[in-house]
């Protein structure tokens, strides 16, 4: 690549602590301390999945509960995804990934488009997976969308248990976003008949 489509970003508020290195053209190496250890192994999923690059190390309010952090590192990861695209010239700019995961079957489906939509049609029996509010599923992938400005529509076509599911759309989510920042080597521009994402 002739330019590095990457970013750090550092977050720091009352309630937490990210730092967050994102590296869209990588080969999926990772090191993640969110704090909130099913968390970890979803991001290493995205990781895995997408190829990207991943550092992260948080720090939050536990004594309340999970919350702030889950919300916090989809933040920073959706204000990185902004950066390192830039001007989002030259990728594919949508993605989309059915990925399975035992009995559950989940799509992702991704448009960097600039506008920022999460339609979310799941439902996790379990409340929580160890430490981890699964609520806060829904919540991590809002504010990725909101600060990275992409529409994603996340389905879950069927499954029931709730380890699985939530597996099943980290992974989907990794290659959907892995396909959608792809370039497209005979393509220089935006994918757009307004000429701007």
């Amino acid at each position: 690549m002739s330019k590095q489509r990457q970013a750090e970003i550092q977050r720091t508020t009352r309630e937490t602590e990210v730092l967050l290195r994102l590296e869209l053209d990588g080969s999926g190496k990772n090191q993640i301390d969110s704090g909130v250890p099913f968390l970890d192994h979803m991001l290493t999923l995205f990781s895995v999945h997408s190829l990207c690059d991943l550092t992260v190390a948080a720090r939050g309010d536990f004594e309340v509960d999970d919350h702030h952090t889950v919300e916090d590192i989809g933040v920073c990861l959706g204000k990185a995804i902004a950066e390192a695209l830039s001007d989002k010239g030259g990728i594919q700019r949508y993605g989309e990934a059915t990925v399975p995961m035992d009995e559950s079957l989940a799509r992702v489906v991704i448009d960097v488009s600039g506008r920022p939509y999460l339609s979310y049609q799941v439902t996790i029996p379990a409340e929580r997976l160890g430490s981890f509010s699964t609520e806060n599923v829904q919540e991590f992938f809002r504010a990725l969308v909101n600060h990275a400005g992409i529409t994603m529509h996340i389905d879950l076509i069927r499954g029931n248990n709730s380890h699985h599911i939530v597996e099943a759309i980290f992974k989907a989510f990794g290659k959907a976003f892995a396909r959608a920042v792809s370039k497209e080597n005979t393509f220089g521009g935006v994918w757009s008949s307004k000429g701007i994402l």
